[in-house]
């Protein structure tokens, strides 16, 4: 029986409507790529425009740095964005256990670059080497891959932060999309291909209000761009490993937080206002509503990363063609105890022994949702994860560091400075300890 030829429209309008739809974000994404992507997220000096990578000398550094300990077994893994928060810390601990680590940075000034560039210098104390260079550099990443047989890539590098993400949104797609296929366009055609393990992000489960997040619950919901770059990572990945064979794990952090940490967090931020008695702001949701975040001490967040590499399989393809199905997980690494922030304050108080000038606003429409749960069920039972630091112990530690890595003022001390140049590799005690 032929349709009504009112649905028949309804379906041409219906087609007509998603051909425009994608033709737009088509459009949209050849827009950043052609016209945002010369200005790396989230923006270059003039610097790092020059070949900063290649020669003798570089492929000797690369190659000693990629040997693992003798004795030692382990892998061989790249770690990106190595001189990030989390990238050094896991670094550390790959090189810590034997396994060789070569890492890559752009050293972007999203932050301060000083401090990245104190965790780079922590690194190749320990024998790591950083190659500057960035992850939409498929020459520079294809160099690496033919220097060194990678069996596993820890991928932490991209754009971060919710609220940036409204003054430079190009740099969200750039890294955390375009650079993550770059890399997987690499790895796709490496022989062996590695093993990817990147990191997501608690961030796209998004208006989602069933708590505490589980891995099954809904992420179509986004509720900044930020979130939606790395719910579109979570799609793409699948898409890699369905076509190619690539074994990856997708890794959702929890607000992670602790000793060498990054300045746009709310707790590194909170620390240095309360100590130069400035007025930190308190948002609260709707109602009087309380703002909450499930808090996660980085040992935890390191652990977390080094069970994933370690019980990660193979990828099943070669040189671009896919052998078999490939392995395909994706874990939430939380605290599983959310903190209200306005508690968070009045435990940074106590152990500043400052007392906070606070205000109290309604939360700004930004990108940032009310609170952040999660369920480690599934990665306690294929991980062996297990949380352990409470945001008491984990902020007693942070502010510990700040207070020896930087003056009351907020500015790095000179007696720091001079006490960099002497010390050997040590990341923090409770590093040590990990």
């Amino acid at each position: 029986m032929d349709k009504p030829p009112y649905i028949q429209r309804f379906r041409y309008h219906f087609s007509i409507t998603k051909l425009i739809f994608w033709a737009l974000i088509f459009i949209f994404f050849i827009y950043f790529f052609f016209f945002h992507a010369p200005t790396t997220s989230p923006s270059r000096t003039s610097t790092s425009r020059r070949v900063l990578w290649g020669g003798p000398d570089w492929e000797s550094r690369v190659l000693k740095s990629a040997r693992r300990r003798s004795g030692a077994g382990g892998h061989v893994v790249l770690v990106t964005g190595a001189a990030g928060f989390v990238g050094t810390h896991v670094t550390a601990a790959l090189r810590r256990r034997g396994d060789g680590v070569v890492g890559i940075d752009n050293f972007n000034d999203y932050y301060d670059r000083s401090l990245k560039r104190s965790r780079e210098l922590l690194l190749e104390r320990a024998g790591v080497f950083v190659v500057e260079g960035d992850i939409n550099d498929a020459k520079l990443l294809k160099k690496l891959f033919e220097l060194v047989k990678f069996s596993h890539v820890m991928h932490l590098a991209a754009q971060a932060g919710v609220r940036y993400a409204m003054k430079n949104p190009g740099s969200y797609v750039n890294s955390n999309i375009a650079g993550f296929v770059n890399l997987l366009e690499v790895c796709k055609s490496a022989n062996p291909q590695p093993a990817i393990i990147w990191a997501s992000s608690s961030s796209v489960y998004g208006l989602n209000t069933k708590i505490p997040f589980s891995e099954k619950d809904r992420t179509d919901q986004p509720s900044s761009l930020y979130a939606a770059t790395k719910k579109a990572g979570e799609e793409i990945a699948h898409t890699y490993n369905h076509i190619y064979g690539l074994s990856i794990t997708g890794l959702r952090f929890f607000t992670v937080y602790g000793p060498w940490g990054r300045p746009d967090m709310a707790y590194f931020f909170f620390t240095k206002d309360i100590l130069k008695r400035k007025t930190i702001k308190i948002f609260e949701g709707p109602n009087h509503s309380t703002v909450a975040r499930d808090f996660t001490y980085i040992d935890d967040i390191v652990k977390g990363c080094l069970a994933a590499l370690d019980t990660a399989k193979k990828s099943t393809g070669s040189g671009g063609k896919k052998k078999g199905a490939a392995q395909l997980r994706v874990f939430n690494l939380g605290n599983t105890s959310p903190v209200p922030v306005s508690k968070l304050v009045s435990i940074l108080e106590k152990l500043l022994k400052v007392k906070a000038k606070k205000v109290v606003l309604p939360m700004p429409a930004n990108g940032d949702v009310l609170f952040t749960h999660a369920n480690v069920s599934l990665a306690q039972r294929e991980l062996g994860y297990n949380p352990t630091t409470d945001l008491q112990t984990g902020l007693k530690k942070f502010v510990r560091w700040y207070l020896d890595y930087y003056s009351p003022s907020g500015k790095k001390s000179a007696k720091r400075q001079q006490k960099q140049q002497k010390l050997q590799f040590s990341l923090s005690q409770s590093l040590q300890e990990a």
